[in-house]
């Protein structure tokens, strides 16, 4: 039995490394052998999956005693089909994008201009950054003049005491909107 799986082994093996330089040439063929190519790997994978199970298949008859050796393997070339099948897809979303660009007429400077258009909005958000920043400095030099007015007009008066801490207090960060004021 272990000859059999042996001789899936050396068939998946050579499989895999055919597939592998396959996918590897997808993105640099013509369009024409591209489709053809990406066709071919598909069949090729299908096939990789039937010598996977018919691999399972021969594991499980093997003796319990020795199956560990070859459950070990399996999940090594399961994971190596996981691979396969991942790069297979990368290299298919490599070969549509250069479809869709062949199709849309963008000769590759579409990254260029996207960069530059990115720098352009970076810019504008600083821009904007800045000028919120230099409104809240005048906002809250404002409330301050607020708050000092409204302590001078207050000290001849009967007010409380600590009207000077509750304004401390609202200048430190506390909204002047959010913080309910008693002036007299």
């Amino acid at each position: 039995m272990s000859s059999d799986f042996e001789g899936y082994e050396q068939d998946f093996a050579v499989l895999t490394a055919e597939i592998t330089s396959k996918i590897a040439r997808v993105p640099r063929l013509p369009p024409d052998e591209k489709k053809q190519m990406v066709a071919n790997v598909e069949k090729q994978l299908e096939e990789a999956k039937e010598l996977l199970e018919q691999m399972d298949l021969e594991v499980r008859e093997i003796p319990p005693q020795s199956r560990g050796m070859y459950s070990n393997r399996m999940r090594s070339y399961k994971q190596e089909m996981g691979k396969l099948e991942t790069d297979f897809k990368r290299s298919r979303i490599a070969y549509s994008d250069e479809v869709r660009n062949e199709l849309l007429g963008d000769d590759g400077n579409s990254s260029e201009n996207q960069l530059i258009k990115l720098r352009e909005e970076r810019a504008h958000l600083l821009d904007n950054t800045e000028r919120l920043e230099r409104s809240s400095r005048r906002l809250e030099a404002g409330y301050q003049i607020a708050v000092e007015t409204d302590t001078r007009n207050s000290r001849g008066s009967s007010c409380p005491s600590n009207i000077n801490t509750e304004d401390n207090l609202a200048i430190q960060g506390m909204r002047a909107e959010s913080m309910p004021r008693k002036l007299c």
